[in-house]
C-alpha cells in the first residue's frame, strides 16, 4: 500500500505547548522504516506550513487562538482531501483540533466516491465542545463537534462541505467529559464507549460491532488517535493524561482488528508531546501500534528498552 505522510505541526489549540514537535517526533522514531518494513511504499509530504498571525474573537473570552486555530483548519482541509487521492494518508499532529479537516477531508473524499464515512475515535475525551461551550478555550476540544456539524462554528471555523453523520461515530476509551459534552453528545445517535463499558465487554466485542456495520454499508473508515488514549503508564508523552486509558495489548489489539478488518482509509496520530515524553518512548510506541495497524504481528515485533 501507498502511505502518505503528512505533518501538521498545530500546537495553539492545547494549553500546554510542545505538540509542533509532535510529527518530527515521530518521523524521527522511525515511521516511515517500519512502514517500508511492512511491505509498504512510503511518502512523506512534509508539513503543512502554518497560517498567517491574525486576530479573531468570539463572544466566549475564554476561546483562545481562534484565528490560528481556523487557519490551520482551512489549510489542512485541502491538504487531506488531496493526499486521499490515492493510498493512505497518515497526518502526524500537533493537537487534536488537526482533525477538525483531517476528517472533514476525508469525508469529502468519501462522498467524492459515493461511499459512507465512519469515524473511529479513539480518545479519552469526546471534544465535543462548541465555541459557546468551551470552558478551558483549548480548540483541541471542539472537532468532533465541529466536523458531525453542530451549531456554534458558523463565521468563525470554515463552513463544512460534507458534516459526519454522528451516526456513523464511534468514540472509544472515554473516561473524562464535561457536563456541557455529556448532554450534547448525548442527544445524538454516536456510539460512545467510556472506560467502563470497555472494562465490562471489552474492545473486541465493541469494536467488532462497530466494524462489522462498516463493512456491511460498504464505508470508508478514518481513525483518530490521540495520545491520551492510553494510560499514562505507557504513554507519558502527552499533555492531558487521565489515568485509566488503553493498555499496551489492548491498544496493540485494536490496531491489529483495525488491520484484520481491511477498512481504514485514513489515520490521526495526534497530542505527541515530545517536550513531556521520556526518552521518545511514546513516539515509539505510536511508530509501533501504526506498524500493528498496517500488518505488524505479535511474532514480529520488535524487543524495546527504555
Amino acid at each position: 500500500m501507498l502511505c502518505k505522510i503528512v505533518g501538521i505541526p498545530l500546537q495553539v489549540g492545547a494549553s500546554q505547548l510542545g505538540c509542533e514537535m509532535g510529527p518530527s517526533a515521530i518521523r524521527v522514531a522511525g515511521l516511515s522504516d517500519a512502514l517500508r518494513e511492512l511491505g509498504h511504499e512510503v511518502v512523506d509530504l512534509g508539513n503543512i506550513a502554518p497560517p498567517e498571525p491574525g486576530e479573531q474573537r468570539h463572544p466566549n473570552a475564554a476561546v483562545r487562538a481562534l484565528h490560528e486555530v481556523s487557519g490551520w483548519i482551512r489549510a489542512t482541509t485541502d491538504a487531506a482531501f488531496a493526499a486521499s487521492d490515492s493510498g493512505m494518508p497518515i497526518f502526524l499532529g500537533g493537537d487534536h483540533a488537526i482533525a477538525a479537516r483531517t476528517v472533514s477531508g476525508m469525508a469529502k473524499r468519501a462522498a467524492a466516491k459515493g461511499r459512507p464515512f465512519f469515524v473511529l475515535w479513539l480518545d479519552a475525551h469526546t471534544d465535543f465542545h462548541t465555541l459557546e461551550t468551551t470552558v478551558s478555550g483549548n480548540l483541541h476540544g471542539t472537532p468532533v463537534a465541529y466536523f458531525t456539524g453542530q451549531s456554534g462554528f458558523e463565521g468563525y471555523y470554515p463552513d463544512l462541505e460534507v458534516p459526519v453523520d454522528p451516526a456513523n461515530l464511534c468514540v472509544m476509551g472515554i473516561r473524562s467529559v464535561d457536563p456541557a459534552e455529556r448532554a450534547a453528545i448525548s442527544r445524538t445517535a454516536a456510539t460512545v464507549h467510556d472506560m467502563r463499558a470497555i472494562d465490562e465487554y471489552g474492545f473486541v466485542s465493541l469494536l467488532r460491532s462497530f466494524l462489522e456495520r462498516v463493512e456491511r454499508e460498504n464505508g470508508l473508515l478514518h481513525v483518530s488517535f490521540d495520545v491520551d488514549f492510553l494510560d499514562p503508564s505507557i504513554g507519558p508523552g502527552v499533555g492531558t493524561t487521565v489515568p485509566g486509558g488503553a493498555t499496551f495489548r489492548e491498544a496493540h489489539l485494536v490496531m491489529e482488528m483495525l488491520h484484520e478488518s481491511g477498512l481504514v482509509a485514513s489515520l490521526d496520530l495526534v497530542e505527541l508531546n515530545p517536550f513531556l515524553d521520556e526518552r521518545g518512548r511514546t513516539a515509539q510506541l505510536l511508530v509501533d501500534l501504526t506498524a500493528s495497524l498496517m500488518g505488524r504481528t505479535v511474532l514480529d515485533r520488535p524487543t524495546r528498552s527504555y
